[in-house]
């Protein structure tokens, strides 16, 4: 047999383009065939590199993978039925999962029964590669003894792949892709059997893979002019190797071709670095080997070793863009860590460079599909503000505007109308929550003759045909896209990725005819699946850049594109478990064990793969960095099991990976000349003028607490937005429960009426309706304020026991002008509402505040950390209240009220004694002055936290005080 290998260290493609020239074929004369379409276009640059850009005739380059897209014999090709559509192949599947019965492995919606069919076709397609006889024989010995009941019930769902499916494709004259591509290389083999071509046929590249493949090579192999060249066969490969083996594929190539490997002619003795990969990656039966003397050469190997997957992007970034400081020299990440590979891409560009990204982008995160999709979300959410807002603000949303001027309307729609809490759902809601602003409402009729296609068909019934569901989504994506100066089509339909979803749009239109009837609710998770799986080659990292086209020297490459690729640099990234090489699926039909007792291929050949792929990208650069975060998504990462051999070897020689230093300039790179210098806490000192002679009690504990947050909100003049789709919180709750007792109270005063506990629930359910909430919240808090309901009259009968009021006042405003010798301006005003104050019988007042938060106790009160009712308390005795409500103050209440199984709690502060009351109160009043006083003076700052111990309960102004960068830095540091 002709069989050659290539060294790792050897540039393949080179090396092929060269022997190819020297062994002086006529021009344009013979084939040479590859793994992938992409090593094909590499090839044809190989050519042009060992020609130093001389014009000359190529001989044919195809892909073994493109075989049936370019037949190389006619005669096998067009006595095949043609291949069944994937689209056609997925819907059809799924109509006959949606047949099934629920108890025998059926579902209720599309998208799961699209990504089952996607399971289904993948298990076909390994069967029907690994040529597996009969199916239904092979699954049917897969599980015995105890699995035996239980796999009966999996049988009868992949009845559907055994039995179904098989007749379905013959009453379509169709075949299954493997099947065809299978039939497609033994067609080829026997051609070229049977009529031996006189023009010379290489193969070069193959490292493993199916039976019918290692048919077609053996046959080339014995051609006259025929030639296999295996990338990467070591001159002496262990006798037994585990599948996971780097050598394992190739040598299960060779059997399969029934070759030996001593038949194998090695066009280059292997280097010293493959020399001590061989050892380090031996097999288990052969660790022995470890023992004897050796000097591994690793010579420009150097180990990256990083604190998280973000100090390793940033430090990859930087080793691309040193190598670029040599003249020619060529650089490349290699991952199959898509994250990674982005975050390279995104760190390349603060240097001004484009990587070439081969792997391209998911077709599902290219801008036209976001908007599909989020399109699609915002009628199933019907029309909530988080996903209405996102689609709005895409980039394709116009609504026959420009772009810009619905962005703008889109803003002033989230600030002035649905920050908050969410409004009723559909456009009923987002009009009521609109109401009287003219431009908002022109917006929204805009939104909706725009979306009226997808909310017509989405609100006319509760089954819908998928293909009119999706037909009326790209309906309304077409015409929220449309703007002022051009047609929503044109614009969706765009580039790269416009032309390929349209054209994956327009196959599942087709498809998905046959699919039964389905919720409109589940077109969100119908699209996903349809992307699911799908990538683009597309211009992603030139959006909205100055340069025309990506680097020519550097390249980010998933493992497939690398293969038989060549650099002068390479770094391998993300050598981390579960990544490189990646957690190996069996499926969701059957276990590892299973898998082999049916003759399917085990999931350990693909890390064997991962291991070959390791092997030649290691050793294919003058430079290799390996790469490995100490810390991916906050976890400690577990090093790739090679990484782990590798270091393991070399320490048996006292040895050890160099680290490279990328890693400590990936640290430096942001830090500021001269070192890192600590954030200080913020000290506004704002003129005298500009400081606010006005507060409300409750502000006085944040005055207190965190000065800084009242230079925020007076001085700066900020207010937090609210969150969208705010949750209705405690602060909601407390306003609703105030609102009823404040309608109770104004309704019957002092006096309780005959049916108090249902007047006092009457007034609760009425102030819980006046709040707009939603209807789960009502019935959430509607039972809660009933129970507080029952408490509060309770509470009341007991009082009246000991003290009648003649008089009870509710959410009462008090104004207190303040005069303060030396004070710079005429006086301080202090405001403030009481929840409720009443006038005993014996002439003492009664200060009352609820609560539904925790209340604070007596220590809190007399550290004046809670100022709140003692500041009431010197109210009241300075008739800021009026005159009927001036007096001394006799107690101090809280009404702590949940509505949980502990319905409420009265906590009275000092036990009730009007002496350390009015004492209480008249200190809190001293601090108050001296605060002001102090507060008069430039030099005094508006601290942020200035005592660690008493933080404010709630503030907004934490972020802009920067609090996490300094707040917990060591004592004595800035």
């Amino acid at each position: 047999m002709n069989l050659a290998t290539i060294a790792p260290s050897a540039p393949f493609l080179d090396e092929i383009a060269t022997r190819w020239r020297d062994a002086h074929h006529a021009p344009g004369e013979g084939l040479i065939l590859l793994p992938t379409r992409r090593a094909a276009r590499a090839m044809a640059d190989a050519f042009l590199r060992v020609s130093n850009g001389a014009p000359m005739l190529l001989p044919r380059l195809t892909a073994i993978g493109a075989i049936d897209e370019a037949p190389l014999t006619l005669a096998g090709a067009l006595d095949l039925p043609p291949a069944v559509p994937q689209m056609q192949r997925l819907a059809e599947l799924s109509r006959l999962i949606l047949l099934l019965p629920r108890g025998a492995g059926g579902v209720a919606t599309a998208d799961q029964a699209w990504r089952l069919a996607g399971e289904l076709a993948r298990l076909m397609d390994e069967a029907e590669r690994a040529e597996l006889p009969d199916l239904p024989d092979a699954l049917a010995r897969a599980a015995t003894g105890e699995l035996a009941q239980h796999w009966e019930t999996t049988l009868r769902f992949l009845d559907i792949v055994t039995r179904q499916w098989p007749l379905w494709l013959q009453a379509q004259g169709l075949m299954n892709p493997a099947a065809r591509q299978v039939a497609l290389l033994h067609a080829q083999a026997r051609a070229w059997q049977d009529h031996r071509p006189q023009t010379p046929i290489w193969v070069a590249g193959a490292s493993g893979g199916i039976p019918a493949v290692a048919a077609l090579l053996k046959v080339v192999a014995q051609l006259p002019r025929g030639l296999v060249i295996l990338p990467g066969l070591e001159a002496t490969p262990p006798d037994e190797t585990e599948a996971s083996h780097p050598q394992a594929g190739l040598l299960a190539l060779l059997a399969g071709m029934g070759a030996r490997p001593e038949e194998v002619v090695h066009w280059h003795p292997p280097g010293p670095r493959e020399t001590f990969l061989a050892r380090a990656l031996l097999p288990a039966a052969g660790l022995s080997a470890w023992r004897n003397p050796f000097t591994p050469d690793i010579t420009g190997l150097s180990r990256l070793e990083t604190a998280d997957q973000q100090e390793e992007a940033v430090a990859i970034a930087l080793i691309l863009r040193d190598a670029l400081e040599q003249p020619q020299a060529r650089a490349a990440l290699v991952t199959p860590d898509r994250q990674l590979a982005g975050r390279v891409a995104a760190e390349l560009q603060r240097y001004g460079l484009v990587a070439d990204d081969s792997a391209g982008e998911p077709l599902a995160h290219t801008p036209p599909a976001v908007f599909l999709r989020l399109l699609a979300v915002t009628i199933a959410e019907d029309l909530a503000p988080v996903s209405l807002l996102a689609l709005l603000k895409h980039p394709l949303a116009a609504a026959g505007l420009a772009p810009a001027a619905c962005r703008h309307l889109a803003r002033q729609l989230e600030t002035r109308c649905l920050r908050g809490p969410k409004p009723e759902p559909g456009l009923p809601g987002l009009r009521r929550a609109v109401g009287e602003e003219p431009d908002l409402a022109l917006f929204i009729d805009r939104i909706e003759r725009a979306i009226v296609p997808l909310l017509r068909i989405s609100t006319a019934a509760t089954l819908v045909a998928p293909n009119a569901l999706l037909a009326a989504a790209v309906e309304s994506a077409e015409a929220l896209a449309t703007t002022d100066e051009m047609p929503g089509p044109a614009r969706l339909w765009a580039q790269e990725e416009g032309e390929a979803l349209a054209t994956c749009l327009a196959e599942a239109l087709a498809a998905l005819e046959r699919l039964q009837p389905q919720r409109t609710d589940v077109l969100p998770g119908l699209l996903d699946a349809l992307l699911e799986g799908q990538a683009v080659r597309t211009r992603r990292a030139l959006r909205g850049r100055d340069v025309a086209e990506e680097h020519p020297r550097v390249f980010i490459w998933g493992l497939l594109e690398a293969r038989l690729q060549t650099v002068d640099l390479v770094v391998l990234g993300g050598l981390a478990e579960t990544i490189w090489p990646q957690a190996t699926d069996p499926g969701p039909w059957m276990s590892r064990p299973m898998r082999s007792a049916a003759g399917l291929p085990g999931t350990e050949e693909i890390v064997g793969q991962a291991a070959h792929d390791f092997v030649m990208a290691s050793c294919g650069a003058r430079q290799t960095v390996l790469s490995c975060p100490r810390r991916r998504d906050g976890a400690p990462a577990v090093p790739a099991r090679w990484l782990a051999r590798i270091e393991a070897c070399l320490a048996g020689s006292q040895m050890s990976l160099p680290r490279h230093p990328a890693a400590h300039w990936a640290r430096l790179l942001d830090q500021p000349q001269g070192g890192p210098r600590p954030v200080a806490p913020p000290r506004p000192r704002p003129a005298i003028a500009l400081r606010p002679n006005r507060l409300s009690v409750t502000e006085i504990e944040t005055w207190i607490a965190d000065p800084y947050a009242i230079h925020a909100k007076h001085i700066l003049r900020l207010r937090r937005l609210d969150d969208l789709e705010e949750a209705t919180d405690a602060a909601d709750y407390g306003r609703i429960v105030h609102a009823g007792f404040e309608r109770f109270l104004q309704n019957h005063g002092a006096r309780l009426p005959g049916q108090a506990q249902a007047a006092l629930r009457d007034a609760m359910a009425r102030a819980l309706a006046e709040a707009g909430l939603r209807r789960a919240l009502q019935a959430w808090w509607g039972p809660r304020l009933a129970r507080i309901a029952d408490w509060a009259i309770e509470q009341e009968i007991d009082r009246r026991l000991i003290h009648t009021p003649t008089t009870i006042g509710a959410e009462l405003k008090g104004v207190w002008d303040l005069a303060i010798d030396g004070y710079s301006r005429q006086s301080f005003r202090l405001t403030g509402r009481a929840d409720r104050i009443e006038r005993r019988s014996d002439g003492g007042l009664v200060l009352m505040d609820y609560k539904t938060g925790l209340p604070p106790n007596d220590s809190a009160v007399q550290s004046g950390r809670a100022p709140q009712l003692p500041l009431e308390a010197a109210m009241v005795l300075a008739g800021a209240f009026g005159r009927e409500w001036q007096g001394q103050a006799a107690e101090l209440i809280y009404w702590y009220v949940t509505g949980n199984h502990e319905r409420g709690k009265a906590v009275s502060l000092l036990d009730n004694n009007a002496g350390d009351i009015a004492t209480i109160a008249a200190e809190t009043e001293a601090r108050l002055r001296a605060r002001i006083l102090a507060f008069d003076t430039p030099d005094t700052p508006y601290l942020a936290r200035p005592n660690p111990g008493f933080v404010s309960r709630r503030t907004d102004y934490a972020q802009l005080a920067r609090v996490d960068e300094w707040g917990l830095a060591p004592e004595g540091d800035a």
